[in-house]
């Protein structure tokens, strides 16, 4: 009865620890995973989660761009971004708008910054100008 109650508990915490979520940035102490700088931009950071759980987190967009040219991405379940709007706040990183303009810095200096919703991206392009990519366009720009 008691290995049975150990066995299922095991179980369980195996389960449960490759939950595949989002994990919270710890701004200002979490590193970058491909550029290691400490992630204190709200606005700009990442965050790819494997199907197995394991969470990955970037100062920027840029970096986990980046990182994905030396992974496989077909293990990657999830990618997370921040967006400008809502500093801290994550958003699923292929739904997001993105804008590249030289009037809003990012960490690594691509001026690239995601929005949640297409109408936020517009509005910040003309005030900041700049080009607007979606997530499949920013790909291809990025590995260009």
């Amino acid at each position: 009865m008691i290995n049975k109650f150990i066995f299922l508990s095991l179980v369980l915490f195996i389960f449960a620890s490759c939950e595949v979520s989002p994990k919270p940035i710890n701004y200002g102490s979490d590193g970058c995973h491909f550029c290691s700088m400490t992630i204190v931009d709200r606005q700009h950071a990442a965050q790819i989660v494997t199907k197995k759980g394991k969470v990955f987190k970037f100062d920027a967009v840029e970096c986990m761009l980046n990182h994905m040219k030396d992974i496989d991405t077909v293990e990657v379940a999830l990618y997370f971004c921040n967006y400008y709007e809502q500093p801290g706040e994550l958003i699923a990183a292929q739904e997001a708008t993105y804008l590249i303009s030289e009037n809003i810095p990012s960490p690594m200096g691509e001026f690239l910054t995601a929005f949640d919703n297409m109408e936020a991206a517009t509005a910040a392009k003309e005030e900041n100008g700049g080009k607007l990519y979606s997530w499949n366009e920013l790909l291809k720009h990025m590995n260009n």
